[in-house]
């Protein structure tokens, strides 16, 4: 399921009145602005004409003159402060889009981030939002001083020669039957231009996400094609959409070149038969050349709003997707906490509607203190289990508690803050290694970092870096090696100090002395804390308190080592086999 195909969005008009509503005061201060630039300009052909007239009659022009001066110097004042005004209100609407649009895809929910294309959700948040700052003062308040500059216009001009207002009106009807045919191409181009920009930040994405696999495998050329038949996708649409957007304002262009020449000619048979003076002919010549501006202005308004539309509506489909519940941060849990007790009530779940279930009926309990071993073919639905517990995922059916309440009952910050979570692939996040150790635990002190450093063996990693915890670790950790980001990561949930502790294979890429100390470790929190772990080494199994064995989405059997040797023939081939070769 793409993103186009959630919930269809509101009307772009409606969803931009909601991004600039917050910022309504300062618009209508700039837009007031814009029109008092307009009305200054509104007089000068009036103040020209009234000149020309002194001249005609040997009156003093130099009052028509300090008039014009004036009126010129407070035209580019004014508009100057109205343009800024405008920019900054426009980059503040850009900057709300991009704190609401950023702040929900942190909430989204996993099925929806697994549906969706990181590199596409980068380029609504980046992108897409950087359009909204056009359709602000282009559009939105373009549209509407460009509208009434416009109609002022066309009133003095019917002050000044009705007559000539009906050539020039015709002139524009025609033009605007012909935008009426562009526009809709403009807002089609527009749209496949924004997806096509999206599809290439999610080929971009997918190609540096695994960079080293592609250079190993030989396949950059492969990849170079991806990538440049992205980019020229996007080229083709951009252009379509920059011909349709060059019509359109050529078009308005040449009407009013048009209309000048037509008023010119309709105007000078006037003055020929004494219909009009000279004064009102240029009079009214200067108010056709002032009414370029706005009707350029209103056309780029609808032009740029139809760009605008598109983006508008990407960023609500990225806004449409599920997501969890916004809430404020449950308070960390203390040390002295009590471990938890957790279960399964025969859960069934899947990852998607048209996958096969990966649980089907599974049922355990977990007492609350000591560590429960996860064990079972690959496949069989043991990380599974995490996901479900963090509510990473929904189960389709059956209970799963925690201290015997629903999952469903917790507040998802709260619940999370009583867990500590060591994934398979152990993730380490670009910045220091400070700030990776404490992303759990912001507010730790130096003391709490020290022990958890040593329990780790982590210590003498940090003695070796040139910068000690400060020291950055590249982008995903590549500064670190595999088991140094994996102890990494159990030091992050360790630092937390967490009521249930879940380890996702988290010695898998350990040495053996590391993987030893790492167990004593897990073995003392275990007599405070609930320990999950799911383990392919049998010296990390047989450590237990109790054993899941798991198969095909199922519990076949619940028990110690020496139980489940002689109980469950598929635990002994496991123990005989994989267990003893993983940890050879």
């Amino acid at each position: 399921m793409s993103i186009a195909e959630t919930h269809p969005a509101p009307p772009p008009w409606r969803l931009l009145l909601g991004y600039v509503r917050p910022h309504r005061r300062a618009l209508v201060v700039g837009a007031v602005l814009s029109l008092v630039t307009g009305a200054t300009g509104l007089l000068l052909p009036l103040v020209a004409r009234g000149l020309i007239d002194d001249l005609a009659h040997d009156r003093a022009i130099t009052g028509a003159l300090l008039a014009m001066s004036g009126l010129v110097v407070a035209n580019a004042a004014v508009g100057a402060l109205g343009s800024y005004v405008l920019q900054r209100t426009a980059e503040s609407v850009v900057l709300g889009a991009r704190r609401a649009l950023s702040s929900y895809l942190l909430r989204l929910r996993i099925p929806a981030v697994d549906r969706s294309e990181p590199g596409d959700l980068m380029a609504r948040i980046t992108s897409d939002t950087t359009l909204l700052r056009a359709v602000t003062t282009d559009s939105l308040v373009g549209l509407g001083t460009g509208g009434l500059t416009l109609a002022a216009t066309v009133v003095m001009m019917g002050l000044v020669d009705a007559v000539l207002l009906g050539v020039t009106l015709a002139v524009i009807l025609c033009a605007g039957v012909v935008l009426g045919v562009i526009v809709p191409r403009i807002n089609k181009a527009s749209r496949q231009a924004q997806d096509a920009v999206g599809v290439m930040g999610a080929s971009l994405e997918r190609i540096l996400g695994a960079l080293r696999t592609v250079k190993a495998s030989g396949a950059e050329h492969r990849e170079e094609i991806t990538l440049h038949e992205a980019a020229q996708e996007s080229w083709r649409q951009s252009v379509r959409a920059a011909k349709w957007s060059a019509a359109a304002g050529n078009t308005a262009g040449l009407a009013m070149q048009i209309a000048f020449i037509t008023v010119l000619a309709v105007g000078g048979a006037r003055v020929a038969t004494g219909a009009v003076d000279v004064g009102t002919l240029v009079a009214f010549l200067l108010y056709v050349f002032y009414l370029m501006s706005p009707i350029q202005q209103v056309v780029g308004a609808v032009t740029q709003y139809q760009t605008g539309a598109a983006a508008l509506t990407r960023i609500q489909e990225a806004l449409s997707l599920p997501a969890e519940p916004a809430a404020a941060p449950a308070p960390l849990p203390s040390p002295g906490t009590e471990p938890a007790a957790v279960a399964f009530d025969d859960v069934y779940f899947r990852y998607a509607d048209d996958l096969p279930h990966v649980h089907h009926g599974v049922t355990f309990a977990v007492p609350a203190q000591g560590m429960t071993a996860f064990v079972g073919p690959s496949g069989a639905g043991k990380t599974t289990v995490f996901s479900l517990i963090e509510r990473f995922y929904e189960p389709d059916s059956g209970m799963i508690t925690l201290d015997g309440r629903d999952l469903a009952d917790w507040e998802l910050p709260r619940l999370r803050a009583a867990i500590g979570y060591v994934e398979q692939d152990a993730p380490v996040l670009s910045g220091s290694l400070r700030d990776n150790l404490l992303l759990g635990q912001p507010d730790a002190d130096e003391d709490a970092l020290a022990r958890v450093l040593k329990t780790t063996r982590l210590d003498g990693l940090v003695a070796r870096l040139p910068d000690g915890l400060d020291t950055l670790v590249g982008h995903r950790g590549t500064k670190l090696s595999g088991g140094e980001r994996q102890r990494v990561a159990i030091a992050r949930a360790l630092l937390r100090r967490p009521r249930l502790l879940l380890l996702d294979e988290a010695t898998s890429q350990l040495d053996a002395v590391n993987e030893a100390a790492l167990r004593d470790t897990v073995a003392d929190v275990a007599r405070t804390t609930t320990v999950l772990v799911v383990a392919h080494r049998l010296s990390t199994v047989t450590m237990a308190d109790r054993i899941v064995v798991m198969d095909a989405g199922r519990v076949r059997a619940v028990g110690t080592h020496r139980e489940l040797v002689t109980a469950d023939p598929l635990y002994a081939e496991l123990a005989a086999t994989q267990f003893l070769a993983a940890s050879d």
